[in-house]
C-alpha cells in the first residue's frame, strides 16, 4: 500500500468499530493488504496511550506520575509509547502467529499481525482503567482476553470453546503475573518512600548540627575576643 492512500481521518471510526462491534468488524477485516495501515494503526494508538499517561503523569497518576517523573517522563512517554507499540506490534503477532497455529489456524503471519495491530484499539481503554489499583490489570487483561476471542472465532476460524479455553488460561496466568509484579512495584514505591522520609530526616538532623557548630563557633570566636581585650585591659592597668 503507498502511504499517501492511508486514510487517517478513517482511523478513530476504526478504532470505534472494534471496541463496540468486534465481531462485525473482525468479519469484515481485510487477511491482507500490506502491513503499513495497521502498523499505522498501532502507533497512532501508541501516540494516544503516551499522551493519555503524559496526563496521568502530570497528575501523579499512573506509571509516568507513581515513580516521581512527572511532567517530564510523561513527556517522554508520548515519545516512547509509539516506538513501543511499532516494535511491540511484530513481537506480539509472532506470538499470536505461533498460538494460533498451534490451534489449528490456516492463516499466516500477516492475517495474524492486522489482528494484533487492530486489537490496539483497546489500548487506550486498557491504559485508563490501569490506574485503579490491582483490579484495572485484571479487567484490563478480561477485556483483550474477550476481543482475542472473537477475533479467533471470525478471523482463524477456531471453535469458540477452544479459544476461551487457550486463551482464557493465558489470560489468568498473564493476569495473577501482572498483579505481582504491580504489588512489587507498589511495595518498591513504598520502601522508595521509607527510604525518601529518612534521608529527609537525616539532611534536617545533619543542618541542625550545622547551625549548632555554627552557633558554637560563634560563641568561641566572642569569648576568644573578651578574653583578648580583658588581656590588654590587664596590660594597660599594669604599665
Amino acid at each position: 500500500m503507498d502511504p499517501k492512500d492511508i486514510n487517517f481521518a478513517a482511523m478513530p471510526q476504526t478504532a470505534i468499530n472494534v471496541v463496540t462491534n468486534p465481531a462485525e468488524f473482525f468479519q469484515g477485516m481485510p487477511k491482507t493488504g500490506g502491513f503499513l495501515e495497521p502498523l499505522v494503526f498501532a502507533v497512532v494508538m501508541g501516540v494516544i496511550v503516551g499522551i493519555i499517561q503524559a496526563i496521568f503523569g502530570f497528575i501523579g497518576l499512573g506509571p509516568a506520575g507513581g515513580y516521581g517523573g512527572g511532567g517530564m517522563s510523561g513527556f517522554g512517554m508520548i515519545i516512547f509509547m509509539p516506538i513501543a507499540a511499532a516494535i511491540g506490534s511484530f513481537i506480539g503477532a509472532a506470538i499470536l502467529f505461533v498460538i494460533w497455529k498451534l490451534m489449528g489456524s490456516q492463516e499466516n503471519y500477516e492475517t495474524a499481525y492486522r489482528c494484533g495491530a487492530y486489537l490496539m484499539a483497546l489500548s487506550p481503554i486498557t491504559t485508563i482503567l490501569s490506574v485503579i489499583p490491582y483490579a484495572g490489570g485484571l479487567v484490563g487483561m478480561a477485556i483483550f482476553t474477550f476481543y482475542i476471542v472473537i477475533a479467533s472465532v471470525h478471523v482463524h476460524n477456531l471453535p469458540s470453546q477452544k479459544a476461551w479455553l487457550v486463551f482464557g488460561i493465558i489470560g489468568v496466568v498473564l493476569a495473577f503475573g501482572g498483579l505481582y509484579s504491580e504489588y512489587k512495584a507498589r511495595n518498591m514505591m513504598s520502601e522508595m518512600g521509607k527510604w525518601g522520609q529518612l534521608g529527609e530526616e537525616y539532611r534536617k538532623s545533619a543542618e541542625d548540627m550545622q547551625k549548632s557548630s555554627e552557633e558554637m563557633r560563634k560563641q568561641a570566636e566572642e569569648m576568644m575576643q573578651q578574653a583578648k581585650e580583658q588581656a590588654e585591659e590587664a596590660k594597660r592597668q599594669a604599665e
